[in-house]
């Protein structure tokens, strides 16, 4: 799947251009933050690579193939659960693997354990907290092993617990193999979990730079006027 080379993407629904011409090379390795203003296409940019919705034109280049191989997966701000127990919300979600009943459910009560769901298992996903749906959501996508793992403002309405709670589930499916592409608001958790960052602006990548290299010292005037708007204290960069 990797290197994915993403060239001329472009998406202009009703004659508005969201993505215009976009280019970007990802690798398979760590976390990419994509940071950007609102209406930059950042959730819209992930859709497109899930394959939920198809670009006007462009190409995606997944290694040497045209379609991932399948070991994608894809984590909402709200999270998009079965109305069963939590334990079937995840077991579901691997029966289309190539893996038996005994198997699934061993791989179903091992991310749950990890997740710290496991002595919820048996309850109604409904009956979760609004973090305790996010981790069920991870875990979901954690025991299908991805390969690419597409996150759109994960912990955008959580509280500072949660917040740190699937943090920390990101950074162990991270470290387990999986690439993490994930948009964000919140510059503290950027500069916590990105290895690199994708700046959005005007439908393009405007910078695609190390988390410390950026937040130093951006490149664009975009990205420059972007930081010093969102972070509520003065700020100054590196010559």
């Amino acid at each position: 799947m990797f290197p994915l080379h993403i060239r001329g993407l472009r998406f202009a629904p009703v004659g508005r251009v969201v993505l215009d011409n976009l280019d970007l090379v990802l690798s398979g390795e760590g976390i990419s933050v994509i940071l950007g203003p609102n209406g930059a296409g950042k959730s819209l940019l992930l859709r497109l690579l899930a394959g939920l919705i198809p670009a006007d034109s462009g190409q995606l280049l997944w290694g040497e193939a045209a379609q991932p191989d399948g070991r994608l997966a894809m984590v909402f701000q709200q999270p998009m659960l079965l109305r069963m127990s939590v334990f079937t919300n995840v077991e579901f979600a691997l029966r289309p693997q190539p893996m038996g009943a005994a198997d699934r459910r061993a791989r179903t009560d091992e991310v749950l354990e990890r997740v710290g769901l496991a002595h919820r298992a048996k309850d109604s996903a409904r009956l979760l907290s609004g973090g305790e749906r996010q981790r069920l959501a991870l875990a979901r996508a954690w025991a299908m092993r991805p390969r690419l793992l597409l996150l759109d403002e994960p912990t955008a309405s959580l509280d500072p617990s949660a917040t740190e709670a699937v943090e920390t589930i990101v950074r162990e499916i991270r470290t387990e193999g999986a690439k993490v592409l994930m948009t964000t608001h919140n510059l503290g958790q950027a500069t916590r979990l990105a290895d690199d960052i994708i700046f959005l602006a005007e439908g393009r990548v405007q910078e695609h730079e190390t988390a410390q290299r950026f937040f130093a010292r951006p490149q664009s005037s975009a990205a420059r006027a972007f930081l010093q708007g969102e972070l509520p204290w003065r700020i100054t960069f590196d010559r």
